[in-house]
């Protein structure tokens, strides 16, 4: 697997730039691009802060599985644009709502 393309095409797909992801990851831009391009390699430490900007976890970056679902997908992404008071919210609620 070509890391730098995952990160690139899971980028996009939220509508993110590489400065607004490195941002919300807290590395540079230009290591972030060098990543996607292929030409620096990144750490597990720096992939886990790159996937959690993203709203998804490690496993699911390595997925291979090209049918993968789109809802997950979509609330990844939702989730992801909240701040953490937010994030608190969506989780004491869902805990309601599924007696949790």
């Amino acid at each position: 697997m070509d890391i730098g393309k995952r990160i690139t095409q899971l980028r996009t797909e939220r509508g993110l730039t590489t400065n607004r992801l490195a941002n919300l990851c807290g590395i540079s831009q230009s290591f972030l691009r060098n990543v996607e391009l292929g030409e620096k390699g990144i750490s597990v430490n720096n992939l886990e802060l790159v996937c959690s900007a993203l709203g998804i976890s490690l496993a699911r970056f390595f997925s291979v599985c090209e049918e993968h679902d789109k809802t997950d997908d979509e609330l990844a992404e939702i989730i992801s644009g909240l701040n953490e008071r937010q994030k608190k919210l969506l989780a004491d609620f869902l805990r309601e709502l599924f007696g949790r």
